[in-house]
């Protein structure tokens, strides 16, 4: 077997903060990790001009975002970054550590407007329709998923999480716990309500009497279905679909968002309903709803056809 290079341990004091970040702020896992990397990431820079990164200057700070621009990284990799350095820093300050935070003035690079993947209504009615028409993996299942995350607007993490007793009795809702265990609640449509019902007795089949279990969505062996099985499975329709869109789970979740805000519906609304924590990033769908209109004036207007 090869020796596997360890990874440095970082500096205590930013261990310290990752653990505040998890205990205090709750911080999803994925989310922990992206900060352990950068702050690692830049613990190792400071290590390497001789200084500890609790003590770096605005200027090393700058230099270092220089750097990682440089290296030809993603603007929303630098800018993440940048953010976990902020978090740090404003850590540092709150508790005493330092008494100036280095990066208050240095400012995130712009990043260029990119629509989400999504699906208009049409192609939406016609990806939930694939199960029955596909007949493969588990149809009834497969369709109550589909819907159920797309008329919820639910993240594939709350989908494979979700359990029974989160159900409304009559299955028209579910009380969804979301990013840092926040709790919100999310509707179903009647055509999402009617391929729950359609599934739950199968399920209860479906599940052995010496392993029950509460997870509302079930694998092929009666467990609950993981984070990885709902994009397989997502990704299995995608493929069939026909549709030259790269389709992902979340893009279900994006089709969600932005037919609500095509009908009309206040952007707030929207943002309650995703568990966003921004207003800014429910904002974006509001660009979609132009690019429809760019697209119908084209498509309309006398000057505006090719």
């Amino acid at each position: 077997m090869g020796n596997k290079r360890e990874k440095p341990p970082l500096p205590p004091i930013i261990e310290r903060y990752l653990v505040y970040l998890a205990s205090v702020r709750g911080m999803a896992v994925r989310t922990l990790e992206a900060y352990r990397l950068d702050l690692g990431r830049f613990a190792g820079y400071c290590q390497n001009r001789g200084i500890l990164a609790e003590e770096a200057t605005r200027q090393e700070v700058r230099c270092f975002m220089v750097d990682i621009s440089a290296e030809d990284k993603a603007v929303v990799t630098v800018n993440r970054s940048l953010a976990s350095l902020r978090g740090f820093y404003r850590w540092l300050v709150r508790f005493g550590y330092r008494k100036d935070n280095p990066t208050e003035l240095i400012s995130s690079l712009k990043t260029p407007k990119i629509l989400p993947v999504f699906l208009w209504v049409e192609e939406m009615a016609a990806f939930a329709a694939l199960p029955d028409q596909a007949q493969i993996l588990w149809p009834v299942r497969d369709k109550a998923l589909l819907l159920t995350l797309y008329s919820g607007g639910l993240r594939i993490s709350e989908a494979a999480s979700m359990k029974m007793g989160r159900l409304a009795a009559d299955l028209s809702g579910a009380r969804i716990i979301g990013k840092g265990d926040k709790e919100r609640y999310v509707f179903f449509s009647g055509e999402a309500v009617q391929a729950l019902k359609a599934y739950l007795p199968v399920r209860e089949e479906k599940l052995p009497q010496e392993n029950l279990n509460d997870w509302l969505f079930l694998n092929q062996k009666g467990g609950g279905l993981s984070v990885s099985g709902v994009r397989w499975i997502i990704y299995q329709y995608a493929l069939r679909s026909g549709l030259q869109k790269r389709l992902h789970p979340h893009a279900l979740r994006h089709s969600f968002a932005a037919h609500l805000v095509n009908a009309g519906c206040d952007v707030r609304v929207v943002q309650a309903l995703l568990g966003h924590e921004s207003i800014a990033t429910t904002q974006r769908y509001t660009h979609v709803n132009m690019e429809r209109l760019k697209a119908v004036y084209a498509q309309a207007h006398p000057h505006g056809r090719k």
